[in-house]
């Protein structure tokens, strides 16, 4: 393991309930404190402080606040969307597209600032990283298939369309979801869905169904 990997790892996995409260309460308390203060001034000082904890017992679980974000990150990350099934193919397009951008929406449902910090900020370990390509690999391929066998698709390069719209739904959600003015999400979702359903179906349908007077004036 790297010496900066190191760094970002827990230094105590509990093995009793009360200490895994304890750790639970912290990584709570770092979630306020980030979202409130930022990451420079987030200090462990102050995390401990709201977790009700002494300093001494925060570093018996993480030895400095880089571990402590990372395990947000990281659990963060965890959930992630959606991923089609070969059930989804006998499906509505326009129903799976939806259930992919309403994961999205939920998986940043999160404080704005601390999903903002964590994201931009947050320190990632090879691990991490190695730990997100592997779930946008199996993201993008399912989605690949899907599209692949869907009879609704009409776009002809399957295997970019995929991973363009893996990629931006999550750019999309991050930067409209999480911004410090944010879109509302039923706004979001209906238009989202609505632009997806354009691009691999080329029917103008919206999220509700009918085409848009747009794509009817063409």
């Amino acid at each position: 393991m790297r010496p900066e990997d190191r760094r970002l790892e827990p230094r105590k996995q509990p093995r009793q309930i009360r200490a895994e409260l304890t750790r639970e309460r912290i990584l709570t308390a770092a979630a306020h404190v980030f979202a409130e203060f930022g990451y420079a001034a987030g200090t462990t000082n102050r995390i401990a402080e709201r977790a009700r904890v002494s300093i001494g017992s925060l570093y018996q679980y993480f030895p400095n606040k880089d571990a402590v974000l990372a395990e947000l990150l990281t659990r963060h990350l965890a959930p992630q969307r959606v991923v089609p099934g070969p059930e989804d193919r006998t499906r509505p397009l326009v129903d799976v597209v939806r259930d992919i951008v309403l994961a999205a929406l939920e998986h940043h449902r999160d404080d704005p600032r601390l999903l903002r910090l964590m994201i931009e900020e947050g320190p990632r370990s090879r691990a991490l990283v190695e730990q997100i390509g592997e779930l946008r690999v199996a993201r993008v391929g399912a989605l690949h298939e899907l599209l692949a066998s869907h009879p609704e698709v009409i776009v002809e390069d399957v295997e970019t369309a995929a991973a363009i719209i893996d990629a931006g739904v999550e750019l999309i959600v991050h930067q409209l979801a999480a911004a410090p003015a944010p879109l509302a999400a039923e706004r979001l979702e209906r238009e989202l869905v609505a632009m997806l359903m354009r691009y691999l179906t080329g029917t103008g349908l919206t999220a509700d169904g009918p085409p848009h007077p747009a794509a009817q004036a063409h």
